[in-house]
């Protein structure tokens, strides 16, 4: 089969970590030794976040003295694909993976009258308390919002429209090649009227990007793996329990938070409406089973009138999780 896997950046790095860079290879190798036996097996598309890096390399770029300007959000994502590329396909090699692995700087298209630019809601960097993250917003020019007990910066999140270096990604595919690509989303562009390329200052949403490229690569499967095991049914709750499957109608009919969970359950929704094949949300150690369906919480077309798809018991689609 051919798969597109996103992986979070909050599985790369995970919540409290220092940024160091040996703490996230180590990630970084426990990721490869997961999606190995994926790679070994199928054809392979891997897009990763990178929400936690490059909010870490924005604030250095602030806070650097011999800069007259800070350097801008689509450099910054630039940064990190070539990083997290670099470490993702030697830990590949590393795992005993020996097909080409070809890690790709890669555009993402957006438009420039989006919406999302008035309404930032994408998560970068790390979490500090309120009073410091509103000090660090007065005095950068952020825009924060609160992510669980903490608060974060946003930036604005626009729709992918195309990945200008698609003709590259599928002339690699078709000679078996590992293709990284679209982390972080893509570094966000946009196009003027004689077809020049912009870069903008935003941050697409990887699993947004991935959802697209698993379309345009006619991939039969889409994984998106995170620190979690499954989309949950009353989450944060005593009742809390993993929901194994849901229907287009089920995903359509819940609430899932912007920030978190509700990006991934839509680039599912997006990607199984187009194609008719499933997708699945579940744990990045887990990768071989959230494919086999063992694990993880698959999402397929609904079904016909009458019929249902639920298997855990008193599930309800109004769920919440945070990925």
């Amino acid at each position: 089969m051919r798969l597109v896997v996103a992986i979070g950046g909050n599985a790369l790095l995970r919540r409290g970590e220092r940024p160091d860079a040996t703490v996230q290879v180590e990630h970084i190798r426990a990721a490869a030794r997961a999606l190995a036996p994926l790679a070994l097996q199928h054809e392979l598309i891997i897009c990763h976040g990178n929400g936690p890096q490059v909010g870490m390399l924005s604030l250095e770029s602030e806070n650097d003295p011999e800069l007259t300007h800070p350097y801008p959000f689509d450099v910054l994502v630039a940064q990190t694909q070539g990083m997290i590329g670099y470490w993702l396909g030697r830990s590949l090699r590393n795992a005993g993976v020996h097909k080409p692995v070809m890690s790709l700087i890669t555009q993402t298209l957006v438009d420039a009258s989006d919406p999302a630019f008035a309404a930032p809601t994408k998560f970068v960097g790390p979490g500090y308390p309120h009073e410091q993250a509103r000090h660090l917003a007065d005095r950068h020019g952020w825009t924060i919002a609160v992510d669980g007990d903490r608060w974060r910066r946003v930036v604005a999140s626009p729709e992918p429209q195309r990945i200008i270096e698609q003709e590259s990604i599928d002339r690699l595919l078709d000679h078996g090649a590992i293709v990284i690509c679209g982390g972080g989303g893509g570094i966000p562009v946009t196009e003027d009227a004689a077809g020049r390329l912009h870069g903008v200052e935003a941050v697409v949403d990887k699993d947004a990007t991935a959802a697209l490229l698993a379309v345009a690569t006619t991939a039969d499967r889409l994984l998106i793996l995170t620190d979690v095991p499954a989309v949950m049914d009353h989450f944060g709750t005593p009742q809390a329990a993993p929901l194994r499957r849901l229907t287009l109608d089920d995903a359509q009919a819940g609430h899932f938070p912007a920030g978190s969970m509700g990006p991934k359950i839509a680039a599912c929704r997006s990607f199984v409406d187009t194609t008719g094949r499933p997708a699945a949300i579940g744990a990045l150690d887990a990768a071989a089973a959230v494919l086999a369906g063992d694990a993880g919480t698959a999402l397929v077309p609904s079904e016909a009138p009458g019929t249902s798809s639920r298997n855990t018991t008193g599930a309800t689609a109004a769920a919440f999780s945070r990925g």
